[in-house]
């Protein structure tokens, strides 16, 4: 942890510091990368949630499949589930 460096060159110094700067440049990328995968995850987790309100939604106002894909449908307090994506529903 740093007794040992007096006795070192500049040389291996600046060797140490490159195989530190290595060896960091290695770990930011690997977890870069387990947070991109776990954003994807979390985007699928998301897809997935809003097709499911959007099927519950669906369920709790009588609509087919078929008329929510070809009109819009118009909420009580006149908005749109287009315009928005998550409506409130009123039970």
């Amino acid at each position: 942890m740093g007794e040992e460096l007096s006795g070192l060159s500049v040389k291996d110094l600046h060797g140490m510091e490159s195989q530190l700067e290595m060896s960091l440049r290695g770990i930011h990328m690997k977890k870069g990368n387990l947070i991109h995968h776990e954003n994807v995850e979390l985007c699928k987790k998301v897809t997935q949630i809003r097709e499911e309100n959007s099927e519950l939604y669906n369920k709790i106002y009588g609509i087919r499949d078929g008329e929510a894909a070809n009109r819009n449908v118009f909420l009580t307090n006149g908005s749109s589930m287009r315009e928005d994506p998550h409506p409130p529903i009123h039970l």
